[in-house]
């Protein structure tokens, strides 16, 4: 199978936000692979740029990035009406961040999950993320319908 190119835009779009190159060419590769668009940030200013630039699906986010870390990452993405209902998924080795739900619940992120982890369960949970989005905004559009 060959990778979606950047401009085809009948798959979603991921931006992968992770410091560590061979950990983002990782995901990338396998996301890529798993019929999904990906665009790469190396820190969260530099994730939020591209996040405003091109607003993507989903987000798959390292919470430990150096600059602005996932959490004030998710909470700047909340801010703008472009990027608000985007969902995060945060990767992370360090444990005791999911004894914070309500930390990663106020910064917006939707799930955690600890490293390392497996590429295609990272896919699957995108796949879930984006599912929910989908089912949210037609829920939302009947709703509104209805009034």
């Amino acid at each position: 199978m060959t990778s979606p190119s950047a401009g085809d835009h009948s798959h979603p779009l991921i931006l992968i936000v992770e410091d560590d190159p061979g950990t983002r060419a990782l995901f990338r590769d396998a996301l890529n692979q798993c019929g999904f668009r990906t665009i790469e940030a190396h820190n969260g200013f530099q994730a939020l740029e591209k996040a405003q630039l091109s607003p993507p699906h989903a987000i798959l986010t390292d919470l430990a990035v150096p600059g602005m870390d996932g959490f004030q990452f998710a909470r700047a993405l909340h801010q703008s009406a472009e990027t608000r209902d985007v969902p995060i998924l945060a990767i992370t080795g360090h444990s005791e961040y999911l004894e914070e739900p309500d930390r990663l619940r106020l910064a917006g992120i939707a799930q955690v999950l600890l490293k390392p982890c497996a590429p295609d369960v990272v896919a699957d949970e995108l796949r879930r993320l984006l599912r929910d989005r989908l089912a949210l905004t037609e829920e939302t559009a009947r709703a509104r319908a209805s009034q």
